[in-house]
């Protein structure tokens, strides 16, 4: 079977719906910098706030744009990474924000590690872009990850510290870890240190004890001593961000993001391959077996309980998208033909349900796949769907910032081999 990522085609459609994307989301910046929540229209949601995770999100991939040689991305790019040199930042305290407004006077002050992971990589990715600001603002932002979340005892990052950082959330989630992970891989990359992948090969292989330990479903959410909590959020089992259960979506992701660590640490000691590839393989093995029509309608689910039975049967377009750079990034590791399979079978879906005519793509459908909003109302950002049209075009190291740096997209040589590091 010739994999589509192969086919001229297929990488043109690629290529246009990467631009489409960037299109789409064009009106996000907030005058004063940073990023508005998009509604369903594309348009500036100005009754919430202007938030650092959707900002740094939107610094990332309009930067991958100007590396893709998109005009227009990079003074796009430019005002995400304003708003985080300047309103988004604790000027103070250091750090950054949660949010600010949509009043003048309003903030959230709580430093949370999701977004700070989320600064790390959009920092990451502009500083590959050569954006004025960006490499300073890489340095603070690592600085901050490691010194003011990052725990060396357990090997992870705390999730939420007041803004002073005197109080530290007894929460312990894997969330901020995941992206902690593609953060500190896109580190390591602009940087040239190489301690920030060997933090994120740590990190991955924790979590993948976990999973091991749970049937390959990864536990999220802990106490201050790492403890798993397996009914937490019981009573609010669609949250956006603290799901009750396993979250097939971040099986799917974390089966990728293994295979990213793999390939950027091929010589690392103690024998890599087999825990990160044989991971990543029963990480989508079993969010294929639980998540994947498991009501009977095409698509994932949302989150299932510790048994595989779905709790929320909503399909997210983020799951769907991680579904499909997971299965690209498996059949490029692999050879395997059934992760070209559902690769194909998934996008096929993507494409039915999901992408609209415009390149964006709807970020809720309900169990019978029809537009939803109770969890993700709009199309706040553009990370996932971007992601989906540009990863499965590249190697899997390095990452996708210094990958198209190198000219590596679309590039068969290039998918194979790659070349960690500046």
């Amino acid at each position: 079977m010739i994999r589509w990522t192969e086919q001229p085609d297929h990488q043109r459609w690629l290529q246009e719906q990467f631009a489409a994307q960037l299109d789409f989301a064009r009106r996000f910046p907030h005058p004063d910098g940073g990023a508005h929540y998009l509604d369903a229209d594309g348009n500036p949601d100005l009754t919430r706030p202007v938030e650092t995770w959707i900002t740094a999100r939107m610094l990332h991939v309009y930067s991958l744009g100007h590396l893709a040689g998109l005009p227009g991305s990079a003074p796009l790019a430019e005002r995400a990474l304003a708003g985080l040199t300047g309103p988004l930042r604790d000027a103070e305290h250091g750090g950054w924000f949660a949010s600010v407004g949509p009043d003048a006077d309003a903030r959230d002050t709580a430093k949370v590690g999701y977004a700070h992971a989320f600064v790390v990589f959009g920092a990451a990715s502009a500083t590959v872009a050569d954006l004025p600001g960006a490499a300073e603002l890489l340095a603070e932002a690592l600085e901050v990850l490691d010194r003011r979340f990052w725990e060396d005892g357990p090997g992870l990052h705390l999730d939420k510290v007041s803004a002073d950082w005197s109080e530290v959330s007894d929460y312990r989630g894997v969330n901020a870890n995941m992206h902690a992970v593609e953060a500190l891989l896109a580190a390591a990359d602009a940087t040239g240190e190489g301690r920030w992948r060997e933090r994120a090969h740590r990190i991955t292989l924790t979590v993948l004890g976990w999973a091991a330990d749970h049937d390959w479903r990864i536990p999220e959410h802990f106490t201050p001593d790492w403890e798993p909590m397996l009914e937490h959020h019981r009573d609010q089992p669609d949250h956006p961000f603290e799901p009750y259960g396993a979250t097939v979506g971040h099986g799917l992701e974390w089966a990728r993001l293994a295979l990213h660590v793999q390939a950027a640490l091929p010589d690392a000691p103690g024998g890599v391959t087999e825990p990160l590839l044989g991971g990543a393989k029963r990480l989508f093995e079993r969010a294929v077996a639980d998540g994947w029509g498991a009501d009977g309608a095409d698509g994932f689910v949302y989150t299932t309980d510790w048994s595989g039975r779905p709790v929320v049967r909503q399909r997210m377009h983020w799951v769907q998208a991680e579904a499909i750079s997971a299965a690209a990034a498996l059949a490029t590791a692999t050879g395997e033909r059934v992760y070209e399979e559902w690769y194909r079978r998934v996008w096929d879906y993507a494409r039915a349900h999901l992408v609209q005519p415009d390149g964006a793509w709807t970020h809720e459908l309900d169990p019978q796949n029809r537009p939803a909003a109770t969890v993700w109302p709009g199309r706040p950002d553009l990370y996932h769907s971007v992601h989906t049209v540009l990863l499965p075009r590249l190697p899997l190291a390095p990452t996708a910032p210094l990958a198209l740096a190198q000219g590596l997209a679309d590039s068969p040589a290039g998918r194979a081999v790659g070349t960690p590091g500046l």
